[in-house]
């Protein structure tokens, strides 16, 4: 670990690398400087669907000496006992942190601050704890003030997942080509920002920084908001009959597959990030007020520039 801090203070040389490097409002060119990270101990705690994929893929790469991973239920704990990317399995969030240079905070958005409380007196020196949650600007906060002075928060956010849960539908490759928002504060030391950009990256996927209260406001609308949209649109075709959704074809199957997404997940979300999804929500209201206008006015050409546009948009996704 030492050795790592080492390669990040050199890469950050210059006048007072001690804290985090100023933060591009969006920097999309993921400029961590790339090195692959070796951790003697990296600590899962409570893993689901991306903290036991988080565990396949750093024991699949080797970036880890040993992986020791907690779940809140027994009957999990008993399950990953054997898992071959399994080092340990802990009785105790605070058994599982003692030696960890890395902890990952895998659990439901609203339990992570508690956990980060629950473990702090408990790390290891110099150890650097991150999470996976979608929601970033009050859990940044909350669980930097919980760490000691010895140990550091940098908040993550792998934009990766599905509609399935649980860490039986885990993948060692689920992180490869995905974007991972990396979301310090400030005042976050600049060796472990580095060093949690450089795992990420190890795992797969792009890394990019903003800060948490930027990154809040762009996943409202380029992840809450299609969650509340293929929602809503099953709620209503819900009402229509039943025999319709038979009939269906790929194009509602694609609009709607997040809709089958957990519920008890995605209200935890909607309560933490409350105001920036209101205000795409109402930002979208405006967008299809402008094409029922446009359809009612039988206003074609109008109809034409936003069906292209919105085409031009799509078609401008990374493959």
């Amino acid at each position: 670990m030492q050795a790592m801090a080492k390669r990040a203070d050199k890469l950050n040389s210059g006048p007072d690398c001690s804290r985090a490097p100023h933060t591009e409002e969006l920097d999309i060119r993921a400029s961590f400087a790339f090195a692959i990270p070796v951790f003697e101990q990296l600590t899962i705690l409570a893993p689901g669907l991306l903290g036991g994929s988080v565990a396949k893929a750093a024991h699949a790469r080797g970036l880890a000496k040993r992986i020791v991973i907690w779940a809140r239920r027994p009957e999990v704990r008993q399950q990953l006992r054997g898992q071959p990317w399994c080092t340990q399995i802990a009785d105790t969030a605070e058994e599982a942190v003692r030696s960890s240079n890395l902890v990952v905070l895998a659990a439901p958005v609203e339990k992570i601050v508690e956990l980060a409380r629950k473990i702090a007196p408990h790390l290891a020196a110099d150890a650097i704890v991150t999470d996976v949650g979608s929601v970033k600007n009050e859990l940044c906060r909350l669980c930097s003030a919980a760490m000691p002075a010895h140990a550091t928060f940098v908040g993550s956010h792998p934009m990766a997942g599905s509609q399935l849960t649980g860490w039986e539908n885990s993948s060692e490759t689920l992180f490869e080509g995905r974007t991972c928002f990396v979301t310090p504060l400030a005042a976050t030391p600049a060796p472990a920002v580095e060093t949690i950009g450089q795992f990420w990256r190890s795992l797969g996927a792009q890394v990019t920084s903003v800060p948490p209260e930027r990154h809040d406001e762009i996943v409202a609308h380029i992840s809450h908001l299609p969650q509340a949209l293929a929602t809503t649109l099953c709620s209503f075709l819900a009402q229509k009959n039943p025999a319709w959704r038979d009939f269906a074809g790929g194009g509602l199957r694609d609009t709607t597959r997040i809709a089958a997404s957990d519920a008890t997940m995605w209200i935890e979300i909607f309560q933490q990030n409350r105001d920036h999804v209101l205000g795409a929500l109402r930002g979208l209201q405006k967008e299809l007020q402008g094409f029922e206008a446009a359809l009612e006015k039988s206003d074609w050409s109008e109809l034409r520039t936003r069906l292209e546009n919105g085409k031009a948009y799509r078609d401008g996704f990374k493959s």
